[in-house]
Formats: C-alpha cells, structure tokens, sequence
C-alpha cells in the first residue's frame, strides 16, 4: 500500500512539475545568480588551427557539472554579436551561472556548450570599426570555419554526438543571422537552431530557407525570438511571416525588452530546456511571453 501510494505521489509531482515547466513563460528572479552548494560546470579556453583563415582561432568550451570522458554529449555551439568575441557571453551572459542552476533543477539535458568567435580573419579582435566591410565579411566567412575546421576540432577532442540531431546553434544579433544562415543553410548538420534577437545579416526568407519541406522533416527546434522594444524586431517578424506562411513548425517567442542581455540571457534559459528532448511541435505557438498568435504580425 506504502509503494503504491508512494507510486501516486510521485506521479502527481512529476505532473506539477512537467506542467510548471510547460507553462514558464520568462525565466525567474535569481536564474542569472551565482548559486552556491550545488555543482559547477568548467570553462576551457581552446586553440584550434583554421585552415579557413590561415591561423590559430581560440574558442571557450563550456563542458556541464558531472563532465566525463566517458559519456558522449549533444552540441551547442553559442554565437555572439558583431562587437563581441569568444568571450562576450561570459562578460556580458553569464551562460555557464545560467546553465548550472538549470542543471541543478534538473531543467535540461548535460551538454557541450562552445563559444566562438564569429569574426573570422586572421586579426579577429573587436577593435577599431566593427562596421568595416572586411569586418563584416569575416561574419560569413566564419560559416566555413565552423564547419570545415572548428566542428572537426570539437569531435576530436571532446567526447561528442556527431550526429545533426545532437548539433544545435544559436546567437544573439549577428550571432542570431549566423545561427540563421548557418543552420538552415545546412540542414544535415544542425537540427536545432535559434535566432535571439537577429540582426539585418540574416538572409532574406525566400533565401533563408528556399525549400520548406525539408526543413519541415530534418529540423528538431527553429526558434526565433526578440524583445518588444527593439528596433530589430521586423527581422525576426519577417522570418516567422514566412515560417508560418508555409506551414514550418517554429517557435516566435516574442518578450519584452530591448536589444541586450536581458533579453538574450532570458532566452538563453529557455531555449536551453527545450534543446535534445523529445518534442511536440503542436505546442510551439504556444511559447510565447505575450500570448501573440502565430500569425501576428507584431511590427
């Protein structure tokens, strides 16, 4: 009798719990906070050669509490803005304080998280004009460094899923148009991909993704979010028009903010919960902070 009622207990918390988490619309006070008396993850700075761009690049390697060689771990590959680098997200984000609390609520699943730098020429430093062409070029540029030379260098030295179902990407601003660009324009690669907040690099829809049935059958999770106030939003707004228009199950999470890191670290948290678990697509619409119907045009 003790067992079964035990059994219902548990069955009513997981319940409680799955519906909570189901229902969080914006993460919580104190979810950015330092938290002791639980464990940490490890951050590695790493040198990788770039046959891309003729030089030695550094990334920043973020492997989750309990780390072991081995065990093997989906991939996410976390991109910054065009006045950042390799280490933006930890100045300005604090992923890895984010990641372990969520880790230590048992939110999400053990990961790799790898932050690179996005800008990639030989000289790859934010200084100067961020704006020069040659700049901005690097942005795409990087696209062939990842795959052909930062991808490779993670499987060889970490304990990884090589598989696209356990390969995501994501980024904030120029690092939302790359994650765009980049994992919808290699569909075999990344199953899992989310713009915060993209900036004008993103491609135009039509281009983005010219062949929805695909993207419909290899994607896991498209999210595209961003805050109410940023003058940004008719990026995002002009993506999900045409998502919806042909029927691409995708996530518009729409919150209120700005362009900053109040609103990508908030979508940091959410987006993490989601990534490498089971999912059911007839419940992307309803992600949403502002209950705004999926085919609302918010801007």
């Amino acid at each position: 009798m003790k067992k079964i009622l035990l059994a219902i207990l548990s069955f009513v918390l997981f319940s409680i719990s799955s519906w909570a988490q189901e229902n969080e619309k914006i993460a919580p006070e104190g979810f950015d906070k330092l938290q002791t008396g639980i464990p940490h993850g490890q951050l590695d700075t790493v040198t990788y050669n770039s046959k891309t761009v003729g030089s030695q690049r550094k990334a920043v390697v973020y492997t989750p509490p309990g780390y072991s060689k081995k065990k093997k771990y989906p991939v996410l590959y976390l991109l910054h803005g065009i006045g950042g680098d390799e280490f933006e997200w930890l100045r300005n984000g604090q992923p890895q304080v984010i990641l372990d609390n969520l880790y230590a609520q048992g939110k999400i699943k053990p990961m790799l998280v790898v932050l690179p730098n996005g800008r990639a020429m030989k000289d790859d430093r934010a200084v100067g004009n961020i704006f020069d062409s040659t700049k901005v070029q690097a942005f795409a540029t990087f696209e062939q460094d990842l795959l052909n030379d930062l991808i490779p260098f993670i499987e060889a030295n970490y304990p990884v899923h090589k598989d696209q179902k356990r390969r995501a990407i994501a980024g904030l601003s120029m690092g939302g148009g790359q994650s765009l660009n980049f994992g919808l324009g290699n569909l075999y690669k990344f199953a899992w991909v989310g713009g915060f907040s993209s900036a004008p690099n993103t491609k135009t829809p039509d281009k983005l993704l010219p062949n929805p049935e695909e993207a419909k059958k290899k994607l896991q999770l498209l999210w595209i979010s961003c805050g109410t106030e940023d003058n940004l939003m008719r990026i995002s707004t002009r993506t999900h028009e045409y998502l919806d228009q042909n029927k691409v199950p995708h996530i518009f999470y729409v919150e209120p903010g700005g362009h900053d890191f109040k609103v990508w670290k908030n979508d940091l948290y959410m987006f993490s919960q989601l990534l490498f678990k089971p999912v059911d697509k007839s419940k992307f619409s309803n992600i949403t902070v502002l209950d705004i119907p999926a085919s609302t045009n918010v801007r």
